[in-house]
């Protein structure tokens, strides 16, 4: 059942936007995208965005729990589908890292969780980005059990995934493309 003061047909739209303001912010970022823009690439007005969303800030925002949403659930399915029921903590984050390497493979959702940190100066959008690092990391952490080092690791591998991708470090045949890249 939806929730109170929403619809089916609204929460569909309201996806419809999500998935049109991750493309649309992942190019141009939190300053350089408008509403306008999203509208269009979603195929409604721009007045319609403004029913849905208070203001672009809480656009944006809500984006980063979209896509926060869908890094929780890739993961999750991933690594319970990638490992028989008696799994180690290694081969756990090993199922999670590969979900995260396939999840990362669409640009859109590399390139927007790099805008959305660089937008995290902005009150609402900053909240939002932490809620989701902690997500995240909690979700990490189940994997892994309370191992803060291995959970910092994972991170930190992931970091250096999404800048090998972003640059497109494996096509890059030079010493120091093929350190970062591990080709």
């Amino acid at each position: 059942m939806p929730a109170p003061g929403s619809s089916k047909k609204g929460d569909q739209r309201r996806r419809v936007i999500l998935e049109a303001a991750v493309a649309c912010f992942a190019r141009k970022g939190f300053y350089g995208t408008t509403t306008h823009e999203i509208a269009e690439r979603a195929g409604i007005s721009q007045p319609y965005v403004y029913r849905l969303f208070a203001d672009k800030q809480t656009l944006f925002a809500r984006t980063v729990f979209h896509v926060s949403e869908l890094m929780a659930n890739t993961l999750a399915a991933h690594v319970a589908e990638a490992t028989p029921v008696l799994r180690s903590p290694e081969a756990a984050l090993r199922a999670a890292r590969s979900a995260y390497g396939a999840l990362i493979q669409d640009r859109d959702v590399l390139r927007f969780l790099m805008q959305a940190n660089c937008a995290a100066d902005e009150p609402l959008i900053g909240e939002a980005v932490r809620t989701c690092y902690a997500k995240q990391v909690e979700l990490v952490r189940e994997l892994v059990g309370s191992d803060d080092e291995a959970v910092r690791h994972w991170f930190a591998a992931g970091m250096l995934e999404n800048v090998t991708l972003s640059l497109g470090l494996a096509d890059i045949d030079e010493p120091w493309a093929r350190t970062l890249s591990g080709h």
